[in-house]
């Protein structure tokens, strides 16, 4: 896919990105190139503290000036909260309506992705803890599901970060 999909033309076509996948699957770094190449503020979401309202935060963001750029987002609370505390924090409607304001922005959702071997291993070249094969397999799983709800509303590129140098951003 990725000679199909040209990153820098569609950074142009958009004032609004959403990167979102596993963590190790490259979004830090491709956020960082594609703000540097195209003046994208980027967002980068760690996790919320469970006392703050998610949707609220993202539709506070979502309604600022300029170019943004969001190095993960409200799409992985639907996938990273189910798996990691049996729930997610925000509901469907929400997350709906907020990629309703992504569109509204002339933005676009790009779903990352590579093998989960590949993924586990970029993990492993952070250092520290990382999640086993299983987990990273549970994680793609996740997204994939998510985006291919998601797609049913919206414009989602699907784009295998393999193809691509990818070190760390870290």
């Amino acid at each position: 896919m990725a000679g199909e999909v040209n990153l820098d033309e569609i950074a142009t076509a958009h004032d609004t990105l959403v990167l979102e996948g596993p963590v190790g699957v490259g979004k830090s770094t491709l956020a960082h190139r594609l703000s540097v190449r195209h003046g994208f503020q980027v967002v980068h979401s760690p996790r919320t503290p469970d006392h703050l309202d998610l949707a609220t935060r993202y539709r506070e963001i979502l309604s600022g000036p300029g170019r943004i750029l969001f190095d993960r987002c409200f799409v992985s609370e639907l996938v990273y909260g189910p798996l990691r505390r049996g729930r997610s924090r925000i509901t469907w409607s929400e997350a709906l309506d907020l990629a309703e304001s992504v569109i509204d922005r002339k933005g676009l959702f790009i779903h990352l992705t590579a093998p989960e071997p590949i993924i586990r291993r970029r993990l492993l070249g952070l250092g520290g803890e990382t999640e086993t094969l299983d987990e990273v397999a549970a994680l793609v799983a996740g997204y994939q599901r998510v985006f291919t709800t998601l797609a049913d509303y919206t414009k989602v590129l699907a784009f295998d970060t393999t193809a691509l140098e990818l070190p760390s951003a870290r």
